[in-house]
């Protein structure tokens, strides 16, 4: 194999989201307003950005209603810059959906939270390209197409990250075009690799960062972008809607007994209908002729069978939802991880010789459906910690442990202790939920209980039987290719891709697992909670040779992987592990 080149910088940032190109932007205008201060003696630091993604912007999938606040701080004349952000919030309701109706909420029932007033609707991915822009005037380099697949470590130190090797056939093997990653050496890592980064997880279960930590709890957003014909709905209005299709409710005919229709059970068939399930959904006026609309569904729920993107398509045959979508037409698609878990789940975020930031560090607050300007800020907090290392030339804990003492000092601490207990609260229910929601209004975060205990997603996934003793298959009405769709034609639109020839990136360490006690148990729930696609089982078929009935087998279609990461939190068995495939892999989001 060909040797590995080794890169030394001053600072490595993994992840050009908003959280490391904020935390590269800042670093770098600190440094040289601290060399000004210092008679021009501070030399100005080396920093790279590594992305995963084929471009900046290309992974990044958001709502998006946008709070400035921190982008405020971060470039002050953003709008002179010609920052992508132009959508402020027109108008905004709360829908409470039943399966044939809605009821908008009246304003004092709305918490003062969830008001947007003064906000933007933006794409994230237009955002962080803007971003990247400003991070490339300023003189730091990002290489683009570049996945971190391993940390380098001494110790408890990280020295900075190895990254992927390119060129490897699906049989491990290197091929003609095989590309040795190069290691790249840094004083500090910083660590923005978005929701459940691999190494960010890596780096928690060596150094025990969620030590003495609530578990970490997420969602799973599923969203399209529409092109609609002009006055349909109008620019900047925000919608956000509860109950139908994840409370309970009338099915209206979307399950049908397969025992009634004479159909064999079939994979692609199988799926209950979500019974109080914790998630919403949204519906923002990106521009005239343009909507976001997507569903969030807690990944704490129970029945193994429930598939948050049928849920999806569920929630598009609404009268009100199909009144907006009927006229127009599919032009985007996303899956995306949500970190929900809030204050008391946030790991330690630094340690020696590194950060973590963004998603990666849980700086999302789910009460507002926002995270951005969290993730941007917490790169701004880090940043003035590295700066003041740098001068130093002290890496260590302790030297870095100042970004803990900023963070609590700042105003992100306090919008995230403020609703401290709100994910916890709804994880016994909706009305539980909503009386501890009401509580921590006064109680300034408290609510019922401080803290409230929750159990990791995975753990809250229960057995068949307990939801379907008599179950006996059940038949989905298929999409119909204009209002609904299905999985793959979504991936479609996601603009995902991935080579082929390489080895498969999620990996399932015990595929008996699968066999032997998964499907008895469980149903082998990853064919239902996968929104690309990627699980599908293949069920039981009579061999030639023995005449001995198989018991079906796992089937992993990698290409259609949106790195979402549902598949590494919710598998009830932990027995999927999501890797970095190839640079460049992966989805290419527009307008997301």
């Amino acid at each position: 194999m060909a040797d590995r080149e080794v890169l030394n910088v001053d600072v490595l940032i993994v992840g050009a989201g908003p959280a490391g190109l904020s935390c590269a932007i800042s670093l770098h205008d600190q440094c040289i307003q601290l060399s000004k201060m210092r008679g021009g003696t501070i030399e100005k630091p080396n920093i790279l950005v590594i992305e995963k993604g084929v471009s900046c912007g290309a992974h990044n999938l958001s709502g998006a209603v946008l709070d400035t606040r921190a982008l405020d701080e971060l470039i002050p004349d953003w709008k002179h810059h010609g920052a992508p952000i132009h959508q402020k919030v027109s108008s905004e309701e709360i829908l409470l959906l039943t399966p044939g109706k809605k009821v908008k909420l009246p304003s004092l029932a709305v918490p003062p939270y969830l008001h947007n007033r003064g906000n933007y609707i933006v794409s994230v991915g237009e955002l962080t390209v803007w971003l990247a822009e400003q991070a490339r005037q300023r003189g730091i380099e990002i290489l683009e197409g570049v996945a971190g697949a391993e940390l380098v470590t001494y110790g408890q130190t990280v020295l900075g990250v190895r990254c992927g090797d390119t060129g490897v056939g699906k049989d491990g093997k290197p091929k003609s075009t095989f590309q040795a990653g190069a290691e790249i050496h840094a004083k500090v890592t910083v660590l923005g690799e978005g929701v459940r980064g691999s190494l960010t997880k890596q780096l928690i279960k060596s150094h025990g960062l969620d030590n003495n930590r609530h578990p970490q709890t997420y969602a799973l957003g599923v969203k399209e972008i529409w092109e609609l014909p002009e006055n349909t709905f109008p620019a900047g209005k925000v919608i956000h809607t509860l109950g139908f299709p994840l409370q309970k409710g009338p099915l209206e005919g979307w399950y049908l007994q397969e025992k009634d229709l004479g159909v064999a059970r079939s994979p692609i068939g199988l799926g209950l209908s979500a019974t109080d399930s914790f998630g919403g959904s949204f519906i923002y006026g990106i521009d005239e002729t343009h909507i976001s609309i997507g569903l969030v569904v807690g990944l704490d729920y129970k029945d193994p069978y429930l598939d948050p993107h049928y849920e999806f398509n569920r929630l598009k045959t609404h009268p009100y939802i199909r009144s907006i979508l009927e006229k127009g037409k599919v032009v985007g698609y996303g899956a995306k991880a949500i970190p929900e878990g809030g204050y008391y789940s946030i790991p330690r975020f630094y340690g020696d010789g590194f950060c973590l930031i963004g998603d990666s560090a849980s700086f999302l607050n789910a009460a507002r459906l926002k995270g951005i300007h969290l993730g941007m800020k917490s790169g701004m907090l880090a940043a003035e910690a590295i700066s003041e290392a740098l001068i130093e030339k002290d890496y260590s804990l302790k030297r870095l442990g100042k970004y803990e003492d900023l963070f609590q000092m700042s105003w992100a601490k306090e919008e995230m202790f403020a609703v401290r207990n709100w994910r916890a609260g709804y994880a016994k229910g909706l009305a539980s939920g909503a009386v501890n929601d009401l509580a921590q209004r006064v109680t300034k975060g408290k609510g019922i209980g401080d803290p409230l205990g929750v159990k990791p997603d995975h753990e809250m996934t229960e057995r068949m039987s307990v939801h379907h003793p008599d179950f006996h298959g059940l038949a989905r009405v298929m999409p119909d290719g204009k209002l609904t769709f299905d999985k793959v034609t979504d991936v479609f639109h996601s603009g995902t891709n991935h080579a082929e020839d390489q080895p498969c990136h999620l990996q399932v360490p015990d595929l008996n697992l699968c066999v032997q006690r998964c499907t008895q148990e469980y149903g082998n729930p990853c064919q239902h909670f996968c929104p690309a696609g990627v699980y599908e089982w293949i069920q039981p078929t009579k061999s030639a040779d023995i005449g001995v009935p198989d018991k079906g087998h796992l089937h992993i279609n990698p290409g259609n992987c949106v790195h979402c990461k549902t598949c590494d939190i919710k598998d009830p068995y932990e027995n999927i592990q999501w890797v970095v495939p190839e640079g460049g892999g992966g989805p290419r989001y527009q307008k997301m």
